[in-house]
């Protein structure tokens, strides 16, 4: 991976480790919902600690359920919903031992085109469309990872200059750019249920 220009407000060790290692930049991208962005690409950090050593995804598809979630629900929590999420990590790493040799950068290097690389994504627990989608624009904007016709797997996450998600973010304008984005989704959404 080429030298990442994702910057979120969150220890600077978290942020270096997101940059060192794909498991745990796609583990943040797994945790990213229903909670902020920082406490999802910061947990992977936290779970590295908790473990006394870098993220393994053999060992993590492996690990005893109920360990496995004592790390996750330790306070403070690595998300909102320990016990859901610290079972979708370990479907996620089975996942990748079982496709890509418990390899995640495998998951996109050896993708031929955009459209592959999409479907791999989309092909792991929890990852629908939308979250596909903004992964393959975070893999392309901040990480070189860019096999043709990437933009247009990724949709509008993958326009330039648009500030749509974490895959947008490289300071803190940037990051308030993609909040009020997503606040303008949620209302127009609010609105239109309303409507209908």
């Amino acid at each position: 991976m080429v030298a990442m220009t994702l910057v979120l407000p969150i220890d600077p060790e978290a942020n270096r480790l997101l940059e060192r290692s794909p498991l745990a930049l796609l583990l943040g991208m797994v945790l990213d919902q229903q909670v902020p962005m920082e406490k999802a690409f910061s947990s992977p950090y936290v779970l590295v600690q908790r473990l006394g050593h870098d993220l393994d995804a053999a060992e993590l598809a492996g690990y005893d359920p109920e360990a496995l979630l004592a790390l996750f629900a330790t306070p403070p929590a690595l998300h909102r919903f320990p016990k859901a999420m610290a079972a979708r990590v370990q479907e996620v790493c089975q996942v990748l031992v079982d496709r890509y040799d418990g390899d995640a950068a495998r998951l996109w290097n050896d993708a031929t085109d955009g459209p592959e690389l999409l479907r791999r994504v989309a092909e792991l627990p929890g990852f629908g469309k939308q979250k596909a989608q903004i992964f393959v624009a975070l893999l392309g904007k901040r990480f070189g990872v860019t096999p043709q016709d990437w933009r247009q797997a990724a949709g509008g996450y993958g326009d330039p200059g648009a500030y749509r998600s974490v895959a947008d973010v490289t300071d803190v304008d940037s990051l308030r750019q993609v909040r009020e984005y997503k606040q303008q989704m949620k209302a127009a959404a609010k609105a239109k249920a309303a409507g209908a």
